[in-house]
């Protein structure tokens, strides 16, 4: 079951009575039912409107667990391998120089 489903099924009401507390049609309730992403300012509303029936509503109840968790922001570089600790690969090659220009002449 979609978390917005979930929450209206808590609050004991119709997409439409739930569209009208939160200033959309019944049709945006039925398309974030159906997975659309619930935008911010809808989410506050839904919130405050739950507060008003005694329920307590939150961010993760309307979005889910948040994808980057504490332990992956604290893992070491991207994917999981430690970020390099020089340039080495650019230090080591060298660059032609530019068509029809000497290198160590001066412009």
């Amino acid at each position: 079951m979609n978390p917005i489903q979930t929450i209206r099924g808590r609050l004991r009401v119709t997409q439409a009575a739930l569209a009208k507390e939160l200033g959309v049609t019944q049709g945006n309730i039925s398309h974030y039912e159906q997975g659309q992403e619930v935008p911010p300012a809808v989410a506050k509303l839904l919130i405050k409107f739950a507060a008003s029936l005694g329920e307590t509503i939150t961010y993760t109840d309307i979005y889910g667990e948040p994808i980057c968790t504490a332990e992956h922001r604290h893992s070491p570089g991207h994917a999981g391998r430690p970020p390099p600790t020089t340039n080495a690969a650019f230090d080591t090659v060298s660059l032609p120089a530019p068509v029809g220009i000497e290198v160590g002449a001066k412009p």
